[in-house]
């Protein structure tokens, strides 16, 4: 089975924003997906929500199953920092550079974890060198907004990827609601992104498809609904998410496996898409453990392999020694945990991050207010 790889320029998420900025006017935005020209738009992403999965579930989502549109890619590895850098900054992940959960900071020896960013793991400004689409956007005179969680303001990953942009905080769905039509009637132009997480969060505790999770997405569904209620004229919804979701049921434990431990420096990525960082001289026989370990489980392959086939879309300079000298990024039922070390994600039922259509396909949907 061949990876297949994100379609980064034709129809992935980082196409997604400067095509909304084309749409709007801005100069120099290229319009790939064909948006159609309108003053005012909301992207709206849903974190977890998958296109395989909200089309296998109909009944809990009439609304969205109704919108116009179909999918396009996230891009690798299909997680949320790296999906939300690419909305960010309509750059594939090998330019901006969030190349996933967690990654090495080259030449310190340590791995960034970019939801837990900290102010001394490194500067998001410049770890993250792409302008974003909010600066573009109001450099040109579009008002630009961001509506969240209030917890995630200032923190390290809204530094890199939300700059440039009014950040209005949103603590419940009717306060998102609010916030999104404010935001849309400010000023002659406006572009806002909404982010909404708690479908995501309850695929990662119950599993996808299950009980808690199919009752989450009708609440998705009645939020999706009521934006479009308050579009004003002149208004675009696009729907979209950060990557789909599977329910691993066959696990490796890095921490309990010698074979898997020798020679590794670092451990990063996650459980659907490992950087595997190998001591000096041990890079060969740190991809052979690998490769005999997971067999037919997972694409195992050297970073050179990776990049040069496309994964990451074109890397900017530097951004090869954030990725791990062995990707290893199961295409089956496989988790690659790290008990001791990550226990968080060991506990995880829905996971995330590969290439396979149902982590990769996420929705592009639209309603537009004339």
């Amino acid at each position: 089975m061949e990876p297949p790889v994100p379609r980064y320029g034709t129809g992935a998420l980082a196409d997604l924003p400067l095509s909304v900025l084309a749409s709007l006017g801005v100069p120099d935005a290229v319009n790939v997906l064909d948006l159609p020209a309108l003053p005012r738009a909301c992207v709206l992403l849903i974190d977890g929500l998958g296109w395989e999965q909200l089309k296998a579930h109909p009944d809990e989502a009439p609304f969205l199953n109704a919108m116009e549109g179909g999918p396009i890619t996230a891009g690798f590895p299909a997680t949320t920092v790296t999906s939300l850098a690419s909305l960010g900054t309509g750059a594939p992940p090998g330019a901006h550079g969030l190349l996933g959960l967690q990654m090495a900071v080259p030449a310190t020896g340590r791995l960034l974890n970019c939801l837990l960013w900290k102010e001394d793991d490194a500067d998001p400004e410049t770890f993250q060198p792409v302008p974003t689409v909010y600066e573009r956007a109001a450099a040109d005179g579009v008002e630009a907004g961001y509506v969240s969680l209030r917890q995630y303001r200032g923190t390290g990953l809204s530094r890199a990827t939300t700059r440039g942009a009014r950040y209005l905080s949103a603590e419940s769905l009717g306060q998102l609601v609010g916030r999104v039509e404010l935001a849309l009637r400010r000023g002659d132009r406006s572009y806002v992104t909404a982010y909404h997480a708690d479908l995501d969060a309850t695929g990662h505790r119950f599993g996808v498809g299950s009980h808690d999770w199919r009752h989450q997405l009708r609440f998705v569904d009645v939020l999706v609904q009521q934006i479009a209620a308050v579009l004003p004229p002149g208004s675009a919804l696009y729907v979209t998410a950060d990557h789909g979701m599977v329910n691993p049921t066959d696990r490796v434990d890095v921490d309990t496996v010698p074979e898997l431990q020798e020679g590794v420096a670092l451990l990063g990525g996650d459980a659907r898409a490992r950087y595997v960082y190998s001591e000096p001289g041990a890079h060969g026989d740190v991809l052979a453990a690998w490769t005999a370990m997971l067999g037919d489980r997972a694409w195992v392959l050297p970073r050179e392999t990776v990049v040069e086939g496309g994964w990451f879309g074109p890397l900017g300079p530097g951004m090869a020694e954030r990725v791990g000298d062995v990707v290893a990024v199961p295409h089956t039922e496989l988790a690659i945990v790290a008990s001791e070390r990550e226990p968080w994600l060991n506990r995880m039922v829905g996971m995330h991050g590969s290439l396979v259509p149902a982590e990769q396909m996420v929705p592009l949907l639209t309603t537009i207010r004339p």
